[in-house]
């Protein structure tokens, strides 16, 4: 049996689909399983056990986070790639009309995938999708509705050796000891799901004047421009200085860093679910988009929303409030979460706002 699994693009989504292709695996031992991955995203597949190979799909520069130097190849030489792999079944996790599209003309005769788009003539199997459901359990409806059993539904992730090394240097470098780390994620692939700079700056401020702690940054080297705003917010004093790594760290490095902070702050975005897949806590900041679908999944998280008649509007138009729903959840928010000088003890309250 030759499986193909087709979810680029997004490090998130990529991340929230381990428990499927752990839950496959289980149910084809013996099969060829491989990925159909973004260029960027992908990476934080290279040490899944469950897979046999990652094959990059790179055909845009649309995309923020996953725009290479590496020159694009066509739509259609995947379709002539895929098509000499001779797959027999592909479970398309990617919603797009263009994906379902890709696995037909590249003439896999299973084809599973949600039913969106008006792209059901293009799969054999088309399945419903449901918005109000956490997309881990989405993606495993997709095994469920081809009698494919789901044992378990957790994250994971792997970090490996070399990385982990680049951490340790770093760390050597900058003399950082076992002070009380935390990673701030103030960006995210679309800004309209980004809480206000200000208020991140307000919470560096507290890590670091309140608790002491070590504040890390990590992201594209573009990114770096948004941290240097914060740290301009948070005015000349701060206790210990923010770790800025933006742009020196690779999605496997990153992911070996986050694995070393004791909690993890931020926006919306695929970083949380890293975080997550580590059993690192997160406190996540939540506004436009369902965080039913989106939170970070386990009960030693923390995802903050307000109780707003216009949430979800999944940014599918403009918001007429200006969105509130980031700039009404103030820093106090974040602040009683983290519970006064001991940082440890939010881990205890598990209620939303």
């Amino acid at each position: 049996m030759r499986i193909l699994v087709v979810r680029y693009r997004f490090i998130g989504d990529t991340v929230l689909m381990i428990p499927f292709l752990r839950n496959l695996r289980y149910a084809y031992p013996d099969a060829k399983i491989d990925v159909l991955v973004g260029p960027v995203s992908g990476q934080v597949l290279r040490e899944c056990p469950y897979i046999d190979e990652l094959i990059v799909f790179d055909t845009t520069r649309k995309h923020r986070y996953e725009n290479t130097k590496q020159e694009k190849k066509s739509f259609f030489s995947y379709v002539k790639f895929l098509k000499t792999q001779k797959y027999d079944k592909t479970y398309v996790l990617k919603r797009s009309l263009s994906s379902a599209v890709l696995a037909f003309l590249a003439g896999i005769p299973q084809r599973i995938g949600f039913n969106t788009e008006g792209r059901g003539f293009f799969l054999t199997k088309k399945v419903p999708y449901v918005a109000d459901k956490h997309e881990v359990e989405c993606f495993l409806d997709l095994l469920r509705s081809d009698d494919v059993p789901v044992r378990d539904n957790h994250l994971e992730n792997w970090v490996s050796q070399d990385s982990d090394d680049k951490i340790s240097r770093i760390f050597n470098e900058l003399s950082i000891t076992d002070e009380l780390k935390v990673l701030i994620h103030a960006t995210s692939g679309n800004v309209n799901k980004q809480w206000p700079l200000e208020y991140f700056a307000e919470i560096v401020k507290y890590l670091s004047n309140d608790l002491g702690a070590r504040v890390f940054y990590t992201g594209t080297q573009k990114d770096s421009e948004t941290y240097d705003k914060i740290r301009s917010l948070t005015g000349e004093y701060l206790k210990k200085e923010p770790v800025n790594l933006c742009g020196r760290l690779s999605i496997q490095d990153s992911t070996a860093l986050i694995n070393r902070m004791k909690f993890v702050i931020g926006s919306d975005s695929g970083t949380l679910h890293i975080a997550a897949s580590l059993n690192i806590p997160v406190i996540g900041i939540y506004g436009p988009m369902n965080p039913v679908k989106w939170q970070t999944r386990g009960d030693i998280h923390h995802p903050l929303y307000l109780d707003l008649e216009c949430i979800p509007c999944e940014l599918r138009r403009k918001c007429p409030v200006n969105i509130a729903c980031l700039k009404e959840l103030k820093p106090e928010k974040v602040i009683d979460k983290i519970k006064g000088s001991n940082p440890e003890s939010f881990l205890e309250d598990k209620t939303q706002i």
